[in-house]
């Protein structure tokens, strides 16, 4: 559900050229991206995807620490929301 877009305190690393690959093939990416994740941050997301990708901040870090329903309502309005996508 998230995006490991950087190995901790290494954002030089980027892996968002991957991320890319998924977006630029026209498959629709949704990253539900936790505010505190230590692999990047969603605005650090956001900024290497730009608006290639659906970016949407929940709280949390990189793992499920609480019943994800956050992450759950995210991921079925982005899943809901493809019938509608052209």
């Amino acid at each position: 559900m998230s995006f490991p877009l950087h190995p901790p305190g290494r954002p030089e690393k980027s892996r968002a050229s991957e991320a890319l690959l998924v977006t630029e093939s026209g498959t629709p990416l949704a990253v539900i991206q936790g505010e505190k994740d230590p692999f990047g941050s969603p605005q650090e997301v956001r900024t290497a995807l730009g608006t290639a990708a659906l970016v949407v901040p929940v709280p949390g870090t990189h793992s499920f620490t609480k019943p994800p329903t956050d992450v759950l309502a995210a991921a079925t309005t982005f899943l809901t929301n493809l019938g509608t996508v052209s």
